[in-house]
C-alpha cells in the first residue's frame, strides 16, 4: 500500500500536530473521490507547506484511520454549505 501525502497550511498543520484538529477536509470532487473512494493507504503524511525532504520538523506520519463524507461551512471553502471528505488524522 502507499501514502496519501497532504501538504497543509502552517495554521492546520500546527492544530494537527498538537492534537486540537482531529480531521483534515478536502473538497469533495472529481480530484479528491479518485484518490480516496475506493481506495485504502497504509499510513498518511501530512506537511506544513512542500518541506525540503530531510525537514522532519514540518512532516508527520500517522496510519491511515479512513475519512468520512460530509458537509461544513468553513471560511476556508466560503460562507456556503460545502461537501468534503474529512479525513481522519488523530
Amino acid at each position: 500500500m502507499s501514502t496519501l501525502h497532504l501538504p497543509l497550511k502552517s495554521i492546520y498543520f500546527d492544530q494537527i500536530k498538537s492534537g486540537e484538529k482531529v480531521e483534515e477536509y478536502r473538497k469533495a470532487n472529481p480530484y479528491w473521490a479518485k484518490r480516496l473512494e475506493g481506495r485504502s493507504y497504509f499510513d498518511i503524511e501530512l506537511t506544513k507547506g512542500y518541506p525540503p525532504k530531510g525537514d522532519t520538523s514540518r512532516r508527520i506520519t500517522r496510519p491511515w484511520l479512513g475519512y468520512r463524507k460530509t458537509t461544513i461551512t468553513h471560511p476556508h471553502f466560503g460562507p456556503d454549505p460545502v461537501e468534503v471528505y474529512a479525513i481522519r488524522v488523530n
